[in-house]
């Protein structure tokens, strides 16, 4: 078993271009089914990573390939950037 707490510790990687994305910041759940939709993770830019920051990336759960010990693999791409 996983707690939601222990994700954010890790890494997370995209497989297609090895690229750290960063960390999880947040989790987008289904309430009503008890299910997680996706991971968001921070986005780039900004002062101190806050201010001015651009959007944040959302990696919806199916596109988790591997949760391992230190990292979370991602089948990342950027047309999800601009969806």
């Amino acid at each position: 078993m996983v707690r939601m707490s222990d994700l954010r510790d890790r890494d997370v990687i995209n497989v297609n271009d090895g690229k750290r994305l960063g960390v999880i910041i947040d989790i987008d759940m289904d309430i009503e089914n008890g299910r997680v939709k996706a991971i968001v993770l921070p986005g780039s830019g900004g002062f101190m990573g806050v201010i001015g920051r651009k959007n944040d990336l959302v990696i919806p759960w199916e596109k988790i390939v591997k949760i391992g010990v230190d990292t979370i693999l991602v089948d990342y791409t950027v047309e999800m950037e601009n969806a």
